[in-house]
């Protein structure tokens, strides 16, 4: 399966892009997954004329995706402004989320993880402009993030786990809604690439 991976912050230091970039070695051979980046996008602002390159580019990503994987910290109670805007760009000049599968994952560095983020997140991409199946299954919501990734970027065999879990339960709900066996989703990547 191929999956687009949005890092839903435009720090410097993220630690959603560490989580990703995670997510993308521990399944390697499972999925083919590529990073993308909300801050490589301009702020969105109605009464748009033209639509940037940055946008169209994000676009044509996640049309060419199977699935679209969020990370998103938690920043006032909800999404960080950086992410809102992407999404804003994405579900007005541009609408590629339509009928496709949306996973949302996240860590913040407070306790809780990135609970509220991640139930904003989800009101946002019901809203209307996007068409996005999201998956709403357990969740994946990393707390005290500093504390949970070593030095080598790896995080703790419990938290591997779940998240391991909570993946295959992603795989069940895209093969419900695709009528797709993920495995055989990336063997036609391997395929087609020869």
């Amino acid at each position: 399966m191929k999956i687009l991976a949005i890092v839903g912050s435009n720090a410097d230091h993220s630690y959603n892009r560490d989580l990703l970039k995670f997510i993308k070695k521990h399944f390697t051979g499972k999925y083919d997954i590529e990073l993308a980046e909300v801050r490589d996008l301009p702020m969105f602002k109605e009464g748009f004329t033209e639509v940037p390159e940055s946008v169209e580019a994000l676009t044509k990503k996640i049309e060419a995706a199977d699935a679209v994987l969020i990370s998103t910290p938690e920043q006032q109670h909800s999404v960080p402004s950086s992410l809102k805007s992407a999404l804003e760009w994405l579900s007005s000049a541009e609408h590629p989320f339509k009928n496709k599968p949306i996973v949302i994952v996240g860590t913040s560095v407070l306790p809780q993880g990135s609970a509220r983020g991640q139930s904003h997140l989800k009101l946002v991409l019901n809203s209307p402009g996007f068409g996005g199946i999201v998956f709403d299954g357990d969740e994946f919501m990393l707390g005290s993030a500093p504390e949970q990734f070593d030095k080598d970027g790896n995080l703790p065999e419990g938290t591997v786990k779940f998240m391991d879990h909570f993946f295959d339960e992603f795989d069940a709900f895209y093969t419900q809604i695709t009528g797709k066996n993920t495995k055989s989703v990336l063997a036609q990547i391997f395929d087609r690439e020869g």
